[in-house]
């Protein structure tokens, strides 16, 4: 699976474009385009990735992503089984950082909006938005205009003063992704946010790097910052945490599920990643959770 760059070039009479996605599960490609792109969930759940994220997505949700982020969305197994009744919708907005001119977010008033671009370079998701919100997204899809551009400014202006925000991918990710940008860097990532969950080795990714193990080794914590064996590890808990919050297997089978091969170094590598035990894990979601 490669990194694509997307083509997300407007043909028509507006400056950002806007479309309601249906299909039986959204494609599992690994890309990136210049737009940044806000995604309204409406029907669908599984995993998003960001950057070097892994987060669970479900109805309601809101995501912000940056330009040139790579991301993808999988959905879950049931969507991919033959017969399966299972379906996605999803809002999606792509629009240039300047849309509306070179600088006309760089004037006072308009500078809040221009932090959010900012922020969202990391892929930004919303929490505990306000429902009339999403209503007033879905609304706009049905303007056109000088009346559907200043729905959407509106929109940006509320997303922008939004104080609950989650930030997805790191910035050790960002700065590598920056500074090596190329076939090698993109088919590895690729590789590796494809088959994470099973039992890859260092050896089998630096064949598709085509270096031997160390010099391989060498080029990946130069890169990333981390060992490969931490950033797998890392890749591999995130997916953990989200099959936890699911609560829809047990610890053991998400265990194998995300890639480890025994429970006890899931036990270590969780506890290392995450500070706490996978069973606390859960524990401390279900009592936020149960909060809200």
């Amino acid at each position: 699976m490669k990194l694509h760059l997307l083509d997300r070039s407007s043909l028509n009479d507006s400056s950002f474009t806007t479309k309601i996605n249906e299909y039986p599960y959204f494609l599992k490609i690994w890309h990136y385009h210049p737009e940044l792109e806000l995604v309204v969930i409406l029907k669908s759940e599984g995993t998003c990735f960001v950057g070097d994220s892994i987060e669970k997505f479900d109805v309601g949700d809101i995501v912000l992503i940056g330009k040139d982020l790579p991301h993808m969305w999988l959905n879950d197994e049931d969507y991919f089984k033959q017969g399966s009744k299972q379906s996605v919708k999803a809002i999606a907005i792509h629009f240039k950082q300047d849309y509306l001119g070179a600088a006309f977010f760089e004037t006072p008033e308009m500078m809040h909006i221009l932090e959010l671009f900012n922020r969202a370079r990391f892929g930004l998701k919303f929490l505990n938005l306000d429902k009339n919100l999403l209503l007033d997204i879905q609304n706009m899809l049905d303007l056109k205009g000088f009346d559907k551009t200043m729905s959407f400014l509106n929109i940006l202006n509320k997303l922008a003063k939004h104080k609950h925000t989650k930030q997805l991918s790191s910035q050790g990710f960002i700065n590598a992704f920056k500074t090596s940008k190329g076939d090698t860097q993109d088919k590895v990532q690729a590789f590796i946010f494809k088959n994470f969950n099973t039992s890859i080795t260092l050896e089998e990714v630096a064949q598709i790097a085509h270096m031997n193990t160390s010099a391989f080794s060498r080029y990946f914590k130069r890169v990333n910052r981390k060992t490969f064996s931490r950033y797998l590890s890392e890749i591999r808990i995130g997916y953990a945490c989200k099959l936890l919050m699911e609560n829809k297997s047990n610890i053991a089978a998400i265990c194998y599920e995300s890639g480890f091969n025994n429970i006890s170094n899931f036990n270590r590598q969780f506890k290392l990643i995450m500070n706490c035990s996978p069973s606390a894990y859960i524990k401390e979601y279900q009592n936020k959770t149960s909060a809200l």
